[in-house]
């Protein structure tokens, strides 16, 4: 068993950065214009879906009393990584205009 308490800090973060990246999806579509369209929103909007994919597997974690509880927050662990990664990329490509 394991007392999942990466998990508790995983799920609310995943949560919040999930109305994070669909804010920034909104206010880059409210910028874009004819002349500077950018793919930063389906950036960010993939952004979100992993946000949400490790909110679910740390949800997932924290109900479980198995053994897979661990696998499961590793792996939630390993995705809200990736997904603050991508929003540092996305951040990078919104401020310098390269997409």
């Amino acid at each position: 068993m394991t007392d999942n308490k990466l998990s508790s800090h995983i799920l609310p973060t995943s949560s919040t950065m999930v109305g994070v990246c669909m804010a920034a999806v909104s206010l880059v579509k409210l910028g874009e214009t004819r002349y500077a369209l950018t793919r930063v929103d389906e950036l960010m909007a993939f952004d979100g879906l992993l946000f949400l994919v490790s909110a679910i597997l740390s949800y997932m974690a924290i109900r479980s009393n198995t053994r897979i509880a661990v696998g499961l927050e590793r792996t939630a662990d390993v995705v809200f990584m990736l997904g603050l990664c991508l929003t540092v990329v996305a951040s990078f490509l919104l401020a310098y205009s390269i997409l």
